[in-house]
């Protein structure tokens, strides 16, 4: 059993109704779960988002709560609807209406890490699921739309930047051919999930630190960016990918040499976004 079901940092003072999460950076693997994979332990980290927790650990600093999961991605995906459940690894589940991401392993309790590779051995007994979503899944997102009510409650809207990264070869057919890859996708259902606005901005936050940025391709969100993305009712959610590249070695999983200088870019990054969710007042003071 894991420890908790998430970290929540706040800052001191909250001063920018924009909230930044994590859910795919988990990496605290319990011993039962990995006795049952037949993955060694470096093949069953490739669908996390290693380290994004710790490139966007400067958040509070910037009068914005960071929330990061604990649970890995292999173990439990916090990206999927509590009733994505798949019944080729969950016996007991009834076949549903066809849902692609289901269909490839990847549902709340995923089948399979990255390049469809298989993680265990047999089935899961639904009760085994239904804890794990109890016990991570749903403490989550209960902070995490806590985090947004107190976001609508203070400053009149909410503003979720859902934070992930992506292999590199997921760009390689992204753009047109000789086209430079993009270093970030934003991902906002197209135009669905968050005011045009603040997508812009967002979008200049990052291309204003040298990052090429794309938008919705070749990820425009997932459930949490549907779930939460709710314009009308002035709360927004934006997917950030950003290329793993850019800051790890993906064959070994360990940060690069530019580790500490991306960081400190995106420091940079946090700030202009957090000014974004600030109050008008607070806005002009710090122009």
């Amino acid at each position: 059993m894991l420890k908790s079901a998430y970290n929540l940092t706040r800052p001191k003072a909250r001063t920018t109704s924009v909230v930044f999460a994590s859910p795919h950076s988990g990496r605290d693997y319990p011993d039962a779960f990995l006795r049952r994979a037949v993955l060694n332990a470096s093949e069953i980290r490739s669908s996390e988002d290693a380290y994004v927790d710790q490139l966007f650990a400067t958040v509070p600093t910037q009068g914005a709560p960071l929330l990061t999961a604990t649970a890995p991605r292999a173990y439990l995906d916090l990206n999927r609807g509590a009733d994505e459940l798949d019944s080729a690894l969950i016996e007991g589940v009834r076949r549903s209406a066809h849902n692609p991401r289901v269909a490839s392993g990847l549902g709340v309790i995923p089948r399979v890490v990255a390049n469809g590779r298989q993680i265990y051995r047999g089935k899961l007994t639904l009760v085994e699921a239904h804890q794990r979503i109890a016990q991570y899944w749903r403490p989550y997102h209960d902070q995490l739309q806590t985090l947004l009510d107190e976001s609508n409650n203070a400053f009149g809207e909410a503003i979720l930047i859902d934070c992930h990264s992506m292999p590199h070869e997921a760009l390689e057919n992204v753009g047109s051919p000789g086209s430079a890859r993009p270093d970030v996708v934003l991902g906002d259902r197209f135009g669905a999930t968050a005011a045009g606005s603040i997508v812009e901005r967002v979008e200049a936050a990052f291309a204003s630190a040298g990052l090429r940025v794309a938008r919705n391709m070749p990820f425009a969100g997932a459930f949490i960016t549907q779930h939460y993305g709710r314009p009308s009712r002035q709360q927004h959610a934006i997917q950030v990918e950003i290329d793993r590249a850019l800051y790890m070695n993906e064959r070994t999983l360990e940060p690069n040499d530019n580790f500490a200088a991306f960081k400190t870019l995106l420091t940079g990054v946090i700030a202009e976004i957090a000014q974004i969710g600030q109050a008008d007042d607070q806005k002009v003071a710090a122009e």
